[in-house]
């Protein structure tokens, strides 16, 4: 209650009259701080590129079943840079700056004929440092064998991402073709860390990995070529999407009709040719999905020449 003193009306007639004001310069406050728009958020630049680190001739033949022998397919063995903000990370390494001892401690003489790399090469980490590329945060290799996985021990700072299945050919490597090699993944420098797919559905397959949780890097299993293959979806800043798909085809052309590899190639590198067939029809159910994806290889020189080789950059 107000005092009854003689100045007590005189208070009250004031109060009447600021309280309003007191009340409004409240409320515009609070109203201006709610409506005032949150700050604009960057995009975040999400780019591709084809790091071309050695090639060579192969008969269409070797490349795709039904294939012509009186024809040569550029076979390239390339690594994939993703930029994503400012992170960077590889998909394959492609040939590394030791593959020459790691060829011939693990490769088979009776293999070398066929199972080969010409020079020169020139190894993704010379081509990264020479551009001032920043370290490589991470590297998912689509599969660990010898022609993906020779540059491991060249970015010894990155953390190598496989998921479980392909742990095993890590702990019990064996060389040749079917296995990842004791030269390249014996390293104790390196880093190896397993990941499991999520029950989430990307693109028709059952199962994902969001590496950055934002849908533009997207993991999926290949499962077939080796027990742990894996593909992945990359979607750059221009809204392209390309689907890197590393040895579930050796060709694009193989995806026209669901064409397996050369009969005797499926014997040698496909651990379970049935399995590789179901992963060859999911990427094929992708592409009639989205007419626009551009399906990508780990060897193929016909697409990956029509895109271009770093330091060119598909955003």
């Amino acid at each position: 209650m107000i005092p009854t003193t003689p100045q007590a009306p005189y208070a009250l007639h004031a109060w009447r009259h600021l309280l309003p004001l007191l009340l409004l310069c409240l409320g515009g406050s609070a109203l201006a701080g709610a409506v005032d728009p949150p700050a604009p958020v960057a995009p975040v630049t999400v780019r591709l590129s084809i790091v071309k680190t050695g090639s060579r001739e192969v008969p269409e033949a070797m490349m795709v079943s039904g294939g012509r022998w009186t024809h040569e397919m550029p076979t390239h063995f390339s690594a994939f840079l993703i930029q994503h903000g400012a992170q960077h990370m590889l998909f394959d390494t492609g040939l590394g700056k030791h593959i020459g001892a790691q060829y011939q401690q693990d490769m088979p003489l009776w293999l070398r004929p066929v199972f080969r790399y010409e020079h020169p090469v020139t190894p993704a980490r010379a081509q990264l440092d020479a551009a001032g590329i920043p370290p490589v945060d991470a590297i998912y290799l689509s599969h660990s064998h010898w022609d993906h996985a020779s540059g491991l021990v060249d970015f010894a700072e990155a953390t190598v991402w496989l998921p479980r299945p392909e742990m095993a050919t890590i702990t019990t490597p064996k060389g040749g073709l079917g296995g990842a090699w004791p030269s390249q993944v014996g390293s104790p420098t390196l880093r190896w860390r397993g990941f499991d797919f999520q029950p989430v559905p990307y693109e028709g397959f059952a199962s994902s990995h969001d590496v950055y949780g934002d849908g533009t890097v997207v993991l999926v299993p290949l499962y077939g070529h080796t027990p742990g293959s894996i593909g992945l979806f990359v979607k750059v800043n221009s809204g392209q999407r390309y689907f890197l798909v590393g040895d579930a085809v050796w060709s694009a052309r193989a995806l026209e009709h669901g064409s397996p590899k050369f009969w005797l190639a499926r014997m040698l590198v496909d651990a379970h040719g049935a399995h590789t067939q179901e992963a060859i029809e999911r990427i094929r159910a992708a592409m009639v999905s989205d007419p626009k994806l551009v399906v990508l290889p780990a060897h193929d020189g016909f697409v990956q020449d029509a895109l271009g080789y770093f330091p060119k950059w598909l955003d």
